[in-house]
């Protein structure tokens, strides 16, 4: 079985081994290789070697370097399982040779060229171990492969020459991923990665996640974005570069690998003088993934996921390669004051007195509530948080809101009348962990790729199964156990049919419902007009279907059901936000392990936006502004008089303009004109408002409305 990869493993110690003759605690059925790891680290131990072991994969077992002693028998560390009283040799002749062979047979298709290596960056595991070893010399020479490099994708190469067959790209693609597009030719005379069966990346299935180029223990795979720029001598013509390399060559035999390694480290070295590593969180999707930004001279290297929570070594096509906006030479970089039909280039300070002088007039015509805020749901709680103090504490008004109107408050407003909290029930850990995950009106393999790996993971390898509910047949229902399609805007009917079955057959868990859950009796009493034969007269599912389903429900180890905007943006979203919530509680899937509600965020920190605040009828923390006491806790803390009424929502600031009650509105980072419903509407709108303001990293089709334009960070 697979492990999980957003879920810790216990190394609690529950027994006593030994390494190198010291008794160590263990984590009985650990593997070797990670007790290891950590007695090397606690002691400042040179580590036991390990090209193709990555802790967030498992073992692959396909480069023998990790072999150890275990009472007496040479095993791979990474195979092996901690048990107790186990006699660990970490050094010694056998276990010597033993790693060297292995190594050796490695190196036979990899040539090391370390110092005129894109990928000589301190992070190279062959290099690494060549260091760690303290190897001399090779005695297979670097073999050839008869193939050439294929650069057909638009994001990375693939070198056939220097690839060592470890296995790690296409576990990656296998198994984390589960895209399953990469393997390894064995049978051939010359073995090599393909994809799809086939030498071209391009035409294949490839989604260019980059898990193979992240996993790649060498320079196989390599960043097209790296190539020529990562080191001090590697953008040289490649004609130069090959004459460097056989002069290197020529000198090993008679002084071996050590005075070159020492070479190349000091470049190495020398590249963190020019290379920035800094970690962020991706802006695309709401998973939440986070990476290293590698950059030289202002400009990205290359996206390299470490150890984030959310999504390990896992990135989708646009955190490991969309990111050219960056960038861009259409990125804004000055305000821009309208000038009639065109704009022109201001200064900062002379934005900011125009903002000043026409808010400041506005409010003393037409008062503070002429004025309002349209929060950005991809900027970060403390931005979104600043921008509702800006409208409350500074103008004074509570007409601030964000994206999170057109697509999850109906997820929010069905969660907060069920369970009291309109967000994710538990994490991504829980998700991997559920006996059964059904999705509903979601497509997580497209629109939160991460998200979904660890759902066809667990499908694939820990017996997880898969429900989807879809007017589409995306790739998560191509992969499900069942598939039905409900017909557009019924879900709320099917989901309550099947908690009337599972009440009425007794598989409900009332144990849960006595404890946890209030007005029971009158949930009940709604669901009698929810026959499985009226929701298939509805919905068009099968009562079959249906009953399936419920046992399914009822059978499971934990339940998570997933929804998105096929829920929340069509009739009666809140209605069928709170069908399924009220479904989970019947069959005692919350305040559990493995289950729960989880509305799947469109924009990355929708979630974090109303959160914070950014909302007409709530503070930060869903704090109501019309209570007069959590009003008072602000006002003491901001030391202003804050307002006392709900303010507008988004689509009522439209209308408020239309009907010339609304003189000013500030829109950040959101391209109103395109996102909400009836374009041309909003656009008349746009066009009235006496004063707009709308900040944006590009000149987004709302800025066209705009009077004054604000550039915006990335």
């Amino acid at each position: 079985m697979k492990s999980l990869l957003n879920t810790p493993a216990d190394h609690t110690p529950n027994t006593q081994l030994t390494i190198d003759g010291l008794p160590i605690p263990a984590h009985s059925g650990e593997l070797l290789i990670d007790l290891l790891n950590r007695y090397a680290q606690a002691r400042s131990l040179k580590p036991v070697p390990q090209v193709c072991y990555l802790p967030q994969m498992g073992p692959i077992q396909s480069c023998d370097t990790c072999m150890v002693k275990v009472n007496g028998e040479l095993v791979r560390a990474c195979a092996t399982t901690a048990a107790a009283g186990m006699k660990i040799e970490t050094v010694g002749e056998a276990v010597d040779i033993a790693q060297r062979e292995a190594f050796d047979r490695i190196l036979q298709n990899h040539m090391l060229y370390c110092t005129v290596c894109d990928n000589n960056n301190q992070n190279c595991t062959i290099h690494n171990t060549v260091a760690e070893l303290d190897i001399k010399h090779q005695a297979r020479p670097f073999t050839p492969k008869p193939y050439e490099q294929d650069h057909s994708n638009p994001f990375y190469r693939y070198d056939p020459d220097q690839c060592i067959l470890c296995g790690r790209c296409v576990e990656a693609c296998q198994n984390v991923q589960v895209n399953e597009t990469l393997t390894i030719d064995w049978a051939s005379a010359h073995p090599r990665v393909l994809w799809d069966g086939g030498e071209k990346i391009e035409g294949s299935s490839c989604v260019s996640c980059g898990h193979c180029v992240t996993v790649c223990p060498c320079n196989a795979l390599m960043e097209k974005s790296m190539l020529g720029e990562a080191g001090y001598l590697t953008d040289l013509p490649p004609k130069a570069l090959d004459n460097m390399i056989d002069v290197v060559k020529g000198i090993e035999p008679p002084i071996g690998y050590g005075p070159i390694l020492a070479l190349s480290e000091m470049e190495a070295e020398m590249r963190n003088a020019h290379t920035k590593r800094t970690k962020t969180v991706c802006t695309y999707c709401a998973v939440g993934c986070s990476f290293d930004v590698w950059t030289k001279d202002r400009h990205i290297l290359k996206i390299e996921p470490t150890h984030g929570p959310a999504n390990g070594i896992s990135t989708c096509v646009k955190g490991k390669f969309a990111w050219g906006h960056i960038n861009s030479d259409d990125r804004l970089v000055k305000p821009l004051l309208r000038d009639g039909e065109s704009f022109r280039e201001i200064e900062w300070s002379e934005a900011l007195d125009i903002i000043e002088q026409k808010f400041k007039s506005i409010m003393q015509q037409h008062g503070p509530d002429a004025l309002a805020f349209i929060a950005s749901s991809k900027c970060t709680n403390e931005e979104s948080f600043l921008m509702q103090k800006l409208a409350r504490a500074v103008i004074g008004t509570n007409n601030v809101d964000n994206c999170a109107r057109y697509c999850q408050n109906p997820a929010t407003m069905g969660l907060q009348r069920t369970v009291g909290y309109g967000g994710d029930s538990g994490s991504i850990s829980d998700i991997e962990q559920a006996g059964l995950v059904v999705i509903v009106g979601a497509n997580p393999a497209e629109n939160h790729p991460v998200l979904a790996t660890r759902i066809k993971r667990s499908h694939k390898h820990r017996g997880q199964r898969l429900i989807v509910a879809d007017l589409r047949k995306n790739e998560m229902a191509e992969r499900a156990d069942i598939f039905f399609r409900p017909n557009p805007s019924t879900d709320s009917v099917w989901m309550s049919a099947i908690a009337r079955y599972l009440i009425d057959s007794g598989l409900a868990k009332m144990d849960f419902v006595h404890q946890w859950v209030n007005h029971f009796d009158e949930y009940k009493k709604s669901l009698e007009p929810f026959t499985l034969e009226y929701a298939e007269r509805i919905t068009g599912v099968p009562s079959a279907t249906l009953t399936t389903v419920a046992h399914e429900i009822a059978a499971a180890n934990g339940v998570c059901i997933l929804f998105a905007m096929g829920v929340t943006q069509h009739c009666g979203g809140s209605d069928t936000a709170t069908a399924l919530s009220n479904l989970l509680l019947v069959t005692g899937n919350y305040m559990r392990p493995g289950a729960g509600a989880y509305p799947l965020r469109g924009h990355n920190n929708v979630q974090g936006a109303s959160d914070f605040g950014s909302m007409p009828n709530v503070f930060s923390g869903y704090q109501k502004v019309d209570d007069p006491d959590i009003r008072a806790k602000f006002e003491a803390d901001w030391g202003v008089t804050l307002p006392t009424s709900t303010g507008k929502d988004n689509h009522e600031m439209i209308d408020a303009i239309l009907e010339g009650s609304l003189k000013a509105l500030y829109i950040k980072g959101e391209d109103t004109v395109t996102s909400d419903s009836n374009a041309n509407y909003v656009a008349d709108a746009l066009r009235k408002v006496e004063f707009l303001i709308v900040q944006d990293m590009n000149f987004s089709e709302t800025a066209r409305y705009a009077d004054l334009v604000l550039p915006a960070t990335s």
